[in-house]
């Protein structure tokens, strides 16, 4: 594998039962696929003025439930167009947690306590592999369920439509 699996940056802290429309809003979904203009409006729903403080390589940190609502792939494509390298939260909803796999989109779920350490504005860290998070700002470390392999090999591959180009068949079937 060629992508390092350590993804490190600060944290963009935000609660629970964040929804897609919160992510990227209707009127930007049902105007738009481009994703560098669905980027300007990332989590504009939750803060108008949040997009403009969110810088290439931040992670987002959130509680239970996040992106749940419409299933279509806007609300991780907006975040990962963003320059957002990772999403960790508590659980996810299925089909964004799915949808952003595809997208090629770091997810992870972490336990609530690691969550609770997190506040806007701290380092925190990933190891993939490992299956470890840490706010590094803190000290605090948790263990988190390591990606399967064959999902580490679609987002490497930036998603899945990336990863079938390059290898012509899904990575299950190999």
């Amino acid at each position: 594998m060629s992508k390092s699996w350590i993804v490190r940056g600060r944290a963009i802290r935000l609660g629970d039962d964040i929804n897609t429309d919160f992510i990227i809003p209707y009127q930007y979904k049902a105007r738009t696929l481009d994703p560098k203009e669905l980027a300007k409006h990332v989590f504009e729903g939750l803060d108008p003025e949040l997009p403009k403080r969110i810088r290439p390589g931040d992670i987002v940190v959130a509680g239970k439930n996040f992106g749940y609502g419409s299933s279509r792939e806007q609300a991780p494509l907006a975040i990962k167009a963003a320059g957002i390298q990772a999403v960790i939260a508590e659980s996810f909803a299925r089909i964004f947690y799915r949808n952003a796999i595809n997208l090629g989109l770091i997810v992870v779920e972490a336990p609530r306590k690691f969550i609770d350490s997190v506040e806007t504005g701290d380092t925190v860290e990933v190891r993939l592999e490992e299956g470890v998070v840490r706010n590094v700002s803190k000290g605090v470390e948790a263990s988190v369920k390591p990606l399967p392999e064959f999902v580490r090999r679609i987002v490497e591959a930036g998603g899945l439509a990336g990863y079938l180009k390059k290898h012509g068949k899904f990575p299950w079937e190999e």
